[in-house]
C-alpha cells in the first residue's frame, strides 16, 4: 500500500465521525488514521486507546479513541467551522481549556429493572437500552462510589419492569441526589432511602412521584458556591458540568467585564458569574426561573453584594437598547437555543463591551452575526472542552465596540 493509495483523515466533523481527503465520514477514526483501498481503518498517531470498557455502546461519550491535541483541536474547529458557515472571519481563538477526567460533577442517568436485575447508566446512542455502567472515566469519583448502592436501592423502589432518571449534583456538602419516577410504598422501601441517605453522607436525597421533589434527607441545606458565597441549590439545577471548566468561564468573563461598574448578567441561572465579580460592581441579574433567581437573590442579600435580581423572560421580553444604555457590560449565556431575541436588541444597544458565554456553537455563530452587523467586534474566543470525550462544548467570546 503506498502513501498515494492512502484516504487519510483529516478532522472530526461535527457528529464525531472522521472526515477522510475523498470525503467520507468515518466512525471512530482520528485525523492521521487512513483507508486502504479495502475500507479498513489503519490508525495513525493520533488515535488513542479508549479509557473506558463501555465506549462505542455508552452514549456518554464519543470521542475517547482521541489523543489530547486532536480533541483540542476539535473542541476549537467546530467553533471555527460554525463561524465559517456564517460567513464570518475567524477571530483569534485561544488553546482550549480542557477539563481533566473524572471531573464531571453532575450527571443524568437511567435506571432500569427487569426482574431481578436493576439496569443503571446512560442511554446507548439514539437508543432507549440502557447501559449498566461498571466504570466511568468522566464522573466524579465520589458520584461513581454511589452508583451500586444505587442499584441497590432502586431494586426496592422500582417495579419489576420500571424506570427512574436519577440526577446527580456533587455540591458543597457532597451528593444531591433526585430520584424521579418513584412512588415508594411499605416499609422496606422507606427504610431503604434512609439507610442509604445515611450510609452514603448525602448531602440532599429527593423524589420525585410526578408533581415535583420531596426531599427526604437534608441534614444541612445544600448549597453551591460562586465567588466564595454559598447560594442554595434548587433540585436539578443547571451547573457548569465541572468546577474547573466553569472555572475558565469565569476568567474569561471577568478578563471582558473588568472596570466596567454597571454590569447585566443576563440569563443568570443561580450567578455563577454575577457573584464571582470582584466587588464593588453594580449588577443586575435577570433570570426567567423562579426559584434559581430566589437562590441567587437571597444569597446576595446575605453577602450584601450590590446585585439587583430581576424576573423576567428574555426570550418574550428582552432588554431593550434603551435599558441597555445604562450599563458599563453586558454578560449573556443562553440555553442551547442562543438569544436571538436579545441579540437583536444588544446590536442596536451602545453597551461597550459583550462576554458572550455559549454552549452551541452554531447558536452562538449566528447571534454573532448579527452583533457584528451591528458594530461590534469579536476580539476573541475562548474554547472550553469540560464535557470531556464527548462532542459537546462551551466557550467565552470578548465583544467590543
Amino acid at each position: 500500500m503506498t502513501q498515494d493509495t492512502r484516504d487519510t483523515i483529516l478532522r472530526i466533523a461535527a457528529r464525531g465521525e472522521g472526515q477522510s481527503e475523498q470525503g467520507r465520514f468515518v466512525p471512530l477514526a482520528a485525523p492521521g488514521d487512513w483507508l486502504d483501498a479495502t475500507g479498513a481503518l489503519h490508525h495513525g498517531p493520533h488515535h488513542a486507546v479508549p479509557p473506558c470498557r463501555h465506549f462505542t455502546v455508552c452514549g456518554g461519550c464519543q470521542l475517547q479513541h482521541l489523543d489530547d491535541d486532536a480533541y483540542a483541536t476539535y473542541v476549537s474547529s467546530r467553533i471555527v467551522g460554525a463561524l465559517e458557515g456564517q460567513q464570518l472571519p475567524v477571530p483569534m481563538m485561544r488553546a482550549p481549556h480542557i477539563s481533566p477526567p473524572a471531573t464531571r460533577r453532575r450527571a443524568t442517568l437511567k435506571g432500569h429493572r427487569l426482574g431481578n436485575t436493576v439496569m443503571l447508566g446512560f442511554h446507548t446512542p439514539r437508543s432507549p437500552k440502557i447501559i449498566d455502567m461498571r466504570e466511568c472515566p468522566v464522573l466524579h469519583p465520589a458520584l461513581f462510589a454511589l452508583v451500586a448502592p444505587l442499584r441497590g436501592l432502586l431494586a426496592l423502589l422500582l417495579s419489576r419492569k420500571g424506570v427512574a432518571t436519577i440526577n446527580l449534583t456533587w455540591c458543597d456538602q457532597g451528593a444531591d441526589v433526585l430520584i424521579t419516577g418513584v412512588d415508594p410504598e411499605g416499609l422496606a422501601a422507606h427504610e431503604g432511602l434512609s439507610d442509604f441517605a445515611r450510609d452514603q453522607a448525602l448531602a440532599r436525597l429527593a423524589i420525585d412521584r410526578g408533581d415535583g421533589p420531596e426531599t427526604l434527607w437534608e441534614p444541612d441545606p445544600a448549597t453551591i458556591n460562586f465567588g466564595g458565597i454559598a447560594v442554595p441549590l434548587p433540585h436539578a439545577a443547571f451547573l457548569q458540568a465541572t468546577a474547573d471548566g466553569e472555572a475558565a468561564l469565569v476568567s474569561a468573563v471577568r478578563e471582558v467585564v473588568d472596570g466596567a461598574e454597571t454590569v447585566a448578567d443576563l440569563f443568570c441561572g443561580l450567578g455563577t458569574f454575577t457573584l464571582a465579580l470582584p466587588e464593588p460592581r453594580n449588577v443586575t441579574a435577570v433570570e426567567a426561573a423562579r426559584d434559581a433567581l430566589g437562590a441567587l437573590r437571597g444569597a446576595a442579600n446575605r453577602a450584601k453584594r450590590h446585585v439587583s435580581a430581576e424576573h423576567r423572560d428574555l426570550y418574550r421580553r428582552p432588554l431593550t437598547s434603551a435599558e441597555l444604555a445604562q450599563f458599563g457590560a453586558v454578560i449573556l449565556d443562553p440555553p442551547r437555543a442562543g438569544a436571538e431575541e436579545q441579540v437583536a436588541q444588544l446590536a442596536l444597544s451602545t453597551v461597550p463591551r459583550i462576554a458572550y458565554v455559549s454552549c452551541n456553537p452554531a447558536s452562538f455563530a449566528r447571534d454573532a452575526k448579527v452583533l457584528i452587523e451591528g458594530g461590534y467586534t469579536v476580539d476573541w474566543i475562548q474554547p472550553v472542552g469540560q464535557f470531556r470525550w464527548s462532542t459537546h462544548l462551551e466557550l467565552a467570546a470578548s465583544f467590543s465596540r
